[in-house]
């Protein structure tokens, strides 16, 4: 199928009450289709992997199209500078996320971008850094624990930014790391215990809501 046949048949599922929903819910409204994710997982299995498709559809700056692109790019052709574009664009926390969880984890640049991201200026690409290693944290099997003991170095720095979509991830990502071995959980709960104690409100929730998850 091509970018232009998968637009089309988004473009045939648009939902505008679905819209109306998703921006309740913090999702930018704007070339928002209402097409739900299901919906889209069902059209990238018929579509498979393509590059050059998936270069197209992002950049028709259709919602439901970028969310697909993710899904049908090919993570060996992906490059640095295209992560770093892509993430320019983001203007929604759920098209940040679903980059991040259904491709930019899978590359080889996983982690250098999340350590150059995790100090961006942006709010959502600082938020792609976060929701990086909280993708990688979970879905990253065979990494070692040296890379995430580092990133807990990074949620420390991060932790008194107010932004919600920022400490939202964060917050995620320091709880993905507590999860994956006791020894993380360790590191994990005494970087929560600094962070509660920075003089910010942001910091007092991310550790609050982050121990309460890794010591029950």
């Amino acid at each position: 199928m091509t970018a232009a046949d998968l637009i089309a048949e988004l473009q045939a599922r648009a939902n505008p009450t679905n819209v109306a929903g998703m921006a309740r819910f913090g999702i930018n409204p704007h070339g928002t289709l209402g097409v739900s994710v299901a919906e889209i997982r069902r059209l990238a299995r018929g579509a498979g992997r393509c590059h050059e498709v998936a270069a197209e559809l992002w950049a028709s700056g259709i919602h439901e199209a970028r969310i697909l692109a993710t899904l049908v790019e090919d993570p060996a052709r992906v490059t640095r500078r295209q992560m770093d574009t892509w993430a320019r664009d983001f203007d929604s926390w759920d098209v940040c996320d679903q980059a991040c969880q259904n491709l930019f984890w899978r590359t080889g640049h996983a982690w250098d971008r999340a350590r150059l991201w995790s100090r961006a200026r942006g709010e959502f690409v600082r938020r792609a850094g976060f929701s990086l290693i909280a993708c990688l944290a979970r879905k990253s099997r065979d990494s070692a624990d040296a890379p995430f003991e580092e990133a807990l170095r990074w949620i420390e720095e991060a932790a008194t930014d107010e932004r919600n979509f920022v400490r939202k991830a964060v917050n995620w990502a320091l709880r993905e790391i507590g999860k994956r071995n006791a020894r993380l959980r360790r590191g994990a709960i005494a970087a929560a215990k600094r962070i509660r104690e920075m003089d910010s409100r942001a910091a007092r929730w991310i550790a609050a809501d982050a121990l309460r998850e890794l010591t029950k």
